[in-house]
């Protein structure tokens, strides 16, 4: 009786079975269908209850996985693969489909055991071979990135990147340091929109999100930047360069801060010296270095190290060429050293660049001071400072006219004595403009003054010097010692 019963528990069993498999493969036919239209997610669904009605088919995973695949749900088909080949581990097409998974993210040395297994199975397998040509392309690929991170060559790491990721095709690793080395080149909308895209599958990706913290902290916005850092280490608190990276930031924060501060207090050697320190924390922060160096070139000019300001200046243009202040400054510093040309120069590319009547008067002053710089000047002619008094200016022609006039030189060689008579003629000429006010105001102004109804063209050294000294019977020059050597003397 006992045996009777096993019987018809065992044929009950098989029926069962036998019918659950027969539904288990229409839905699988049903999940081919799909297949073959596209429609993977309903592909997807059907192969599921495929598996759910019979879970010891292989064929039915290797199904799946493809079909997740074609969706980009990699680690998912990687999955499906793997039990795939558990359960029939001469299922070529499940060590194929596991290959180009791992593959996909990244992990080309796990992709070769998976097609050289296949190869073991069958040596001519020709997608194998081109698969496991791929994973030694993107091993190489790794291997040239490697050394090109390490010599900072990030252009040629981007390159490899990409070249890997047409395989790689969903591998966050590949995409994360590109995205860096993006950042490290200034490219940070390109490095933003890389991670940003990986965030939003996976926002707790520590690598991620310190590389998003690095851009911010490249754009010179270091609270937001330290932020990320942190949350990058509360995810992974091992994270060196996440810590690193927080550390740098917040260091170099407080050291401008602290430069800021000496230099409003004009403490400008202070506020110098830490400028200059903080320059040292980071030097791939492009944009807070290039801030950094213009604040350094203001308190060197104010300190008057006005060329140490214009090297400055140089610096924050090369890592930052859009940095207007940096112009501004350089041209300030060389209207100061009276390099005109090199001031005109940097005020008219400002001006192009943001077209503010401020900026407008800023040309137009230095390209006057360029025209002014073109003539004589008559200022330097006579020692006097630009605002010196009509005394000063009477002052300084009786010297420089006594000490130019030719009759002081007759006894020297023909060559000095055309100097000396140049030298008196322009004294002459820079008394006749200065003592005037009119000519001066014009001159001042950078009018021309020839041909201008002031008499310059009339202008005669001489009779300047004549009228001066009030005649010729009221001066001489007497000989001491010998040729050359005169005193002038009243009559």
């Amino acid at each position: 009786m006992r045996n009777l019963w096993v019987a018809i528990t065992a044929v009950n069993n098989a029926v069962k079975q036998f019918g659950t498999t027969e539904e288990a493969e229409i839905f699988k036919e049903k999940g081919n269908a799909c297949y073959v239209k596209k429609d993977y997610s309903e592909a997807l669904s059907y192969y599921t209850k495929a598996i759910d009605a019979c879970p010891s088919n292989s064929s039915y995973y290797g199904n799946r996985a493809a079909t997740l695949m074609m969706l980009g749900r990699f680690r998912e088909a990687l999955e499906d693969s793997q039990q795939a080949v558990r359960l029939d581990t001469l299922f070529m097409k499940g060590h194929l489909r596991e290959g180009k998974c791992h593959l996909s993210l990244g992990n080309a040395m796990a992709a070769n055991r998976c097609f050289q297994k296949v190869l073991e199975l069958e040596p001519t397998n020709a997608q194998a071979l081109l698969e496991r040509k791929n994973a030694a392309a993107v091993l190489e690929y790794e291997k040239m990135a490697e050394f090109g991170f390490e010599k900072r060559d990030f252009r040629k790491v981007v390159y490899c990147m990409d070249r890997a990721l047409d395989f790689a095709v969903a591998c966050h690793r590949f995409r994360i340091l590109k995205a860096e080395c993006l950042a490290l080149l200034g490219r940070y909308p390109d490095a933003q929109s890389v991670v940003s895209d990986i965030l939003r599958m996976d926002s707790t990706n520590a690598d991620a999100l310190y590389v998003r913290g690095l851009c911010l902290y490249y754009e010179d916005c270091i609270d937001k930047a330290v932020q990320f850092f942190i949350q990058a280490l509360r995810m992974a608190p091992d994270h060196k360069k996440a810590h690193s990276a927080c550390r740098n930031a917040k260091a170099l924060k407080a050291k401008k801060e602290e430069g800021n501060s000496a230099f409003k207090a004009r403490d400008y050697e202070a506020a110098y010296k830490i400028y200059t320190d903080a320059l040292t924390i980071d030097p791939n922060n492009i944009k807070t270095n290039a801030k950094v160096y213009c604040n350094r070139a203001t308190a060197g000019a104010k300190l008057s190290k006005l060329a140490q300001a214009i090297e400055d200046c140089c610096s924050a243009i090369k890592l930052d060429e859009s940095y207007i202040k940096a112009y501004l400054r350089r041209a300030q510093c060389y209207m100061d050293m009276e390099q005109y040309e090199e001031a005109v120069r940097d005020y008219d590319k400002v001006y192009h660049t943001e077209n503010t009547k401020e900026h407008k008067q800023l040309l137009k002053h230095a390209q006057l001071a360029l025209k002014k710089s073109k003539r004589k000047d008559y200022y330097k002619v006579l020692g006097v400072s630009k605002d010196a008094t009509e005394d000063e200016i009477k002052k300084a022609y009786r010297k420089r006219a006594l000490m130019h006039h030719p009759d002081r030189h007759s006894g020297s060689s023909a060559e000095v004595r055309k100097e000396e008579e140049q030298k008196f003629k322009e004294v002459g000429e820079a008394f006749t403009v200065l003592s005037d006010p009119k000519k001066k105001s014009r001159y001042d102004c950078g009018h021309e003054l020839d041909n201008s109804g002031t008499g310059m063209g009339d202008f005669d050294a001489n009779n300047i010097f004549k009228t001066f000294f009030g005649g010729p019977g009221n001066f001489s020059f007497e000989t001491t010692s010998g040729p050359g050597n005169y005193y002038f003397q009243f009559s």
